[in-house]
């Protein structure tokens, strides 16, 4: 089951240290992380790769991007 974060109205480094966080409790994940600018969505899906996780984005609609971040 994946963990939803919501990011949305945040900025960064808001939202980043929000996926650390849930990735330092679970470091398998899955995560979907909730984003509404274009820094978090960048950052975000750099520091999952950065950890090893496979990053994928989804259009939400309304400005949200779903980010889905896996380990392979």
């Amino acid at each position: 089951m994946s963990t939803t974060i919501d990011t949305r109205g945040l900025s960064c480094p808001q939202p980043v240290l929000m996926f650390l966080t849930a990735a330092k409790a679970d470091e398998h994940g899955p995560f979907n992380v909730l984003v509404d600018n274009d820094a978090s969505l960048e950052n975000v899906s750099r520091a999952a790769r950065n950890r090893g996780f496979a990053v994928s984005t989804t259009e939400e609609g309304e400005g949200i991007t779903r980010i889905d971040i896996r380990k392979d």
